[in-house]
């Protein structure tokens, strides 16, 4: 498994990361769920994403994969109200909870990476929510802080310079992250994350794959695939990604070992041929310019 090193950290990430939102609910069994994510982790997947609100995601890992502890990257976020969180959300007290909560739900006594999630400008303005962060990273909670967001919020959160990383959307559909927010955050020698980076799976499918996919499904609508490009929307748009050297890596949702091993198979197969990658770019450029990040 190819691996980068997340910007000034000292994590060497392998680039296909594992987004275990749904890890709970769409592995059809706890067994499977068992199966799913010790086999992560034996093919070298070793950057593990979830999240106070992503319903019992955290609860699972550490079910499953905390006594291996030492052979993954372990990152969520904060800032939301969920759980046995009962402090006002973007509060410093929800975020000291939240990250109590992670501890105990993930079955560790240390996060490697805990990122704000998707706060407004103001929050990040007040200060609250980093400062109870810096607290639990002084009081070695988390070794490192992120922030996880796009648009203009991004660039405010990269001008602090107080985050080592950043989670950011960044698809072959939601290019905009190359025009500032990207290079902003390479040249602030933070580590980046792309999200949602095969698009919610909804590029050339017949329909969208499901509601949450809608907006991405509608943007696929006005882009070709270009020959010699893969005929699989999720292979493209996984080699899309890949072909930009600003990310360092890309969370995935991933269900079954089917999809994994898919998805080991196209990351191994490289970036995109220039000529396709520029055909892409050229689409965007013409039909997307005034699309923004999807939050």
């Amino acid at each position: 498994m190819e691996t980068r090193r997340l910007g000034r950290t000292d994590m060497d990430v392998s680039w296909l990361g594992f987004g275990a939102a749904r890890i709970a609910t769409d592995t059809g069994s706890p067994a499977a769920a068992e199966r799913l994510l010790n086999t992560l982790l034996d093919s070298g997947v070793n950057y593990i994403d979830t999240a106070e609100c992503y319903g019992e995601s955290e609860e699972t890992l550490g079910k499953y994969i905390s006594h291996r502890r030492d052979e993954y990257w372990l990152t969520t976020k904060c800032g939301h109200v969920a759980g046995d969180i009962t402090a006002p959300e973007w509060s410093a007290e929800a975020v000291t909870q939240s990250v109590d909560q992670s501890l105990r739900r993930l079955r560790t006594d240390y996060l490697d990476l805990v990122h704000i999630h998707t706060c407004e400008s103001d929050v990040l303005r007040q200060g609250d929510v980093l400062r109870a962060l810096q607290d639990a990273q002084q009081a070695g909670k988390t070794r490192y802080i992120g922030f996880s967001g796009d648009n203009e919020v991004a660039l405010e959160a990269i001008g602090m310079g107080k985050f080592a990383t950043l989670l950011t959307s960044f698809n072959v559909l939601d290019q905009r992250g190359l025009d500032e927010v990207l290079p902003a955050a390479e040249a602030a020698g933070m580590g980046i994350i792309a999200k949602r980076p095969i698009a919610n799976a909804a590029f050339n499918r017949p329909a969208s794959p499901y509601d949450y996919a809608d907006a991405y499904w509608q943007r696929a609508q006005h882009f070709t695939v270009p020959d010699g490009a893969p005929a699989d929307g999720v292979a493209l748009a996984l080699r899309f990604c890949h072909s930009f050297n600003y990310i360092d890596t890309a969370i995935v949702g991933i269900d079954s070992l089917e999809q994994l091993a898919s998805n080991m198979q196209q990351v191994a197969a490289g970036p995109l041929p220039p000529d396709v990658l520029a055909s892409l770019r050229a689409q965007f450029q013409e039909h997307g310019r005034d699309w923004p990040q999807l939050s």
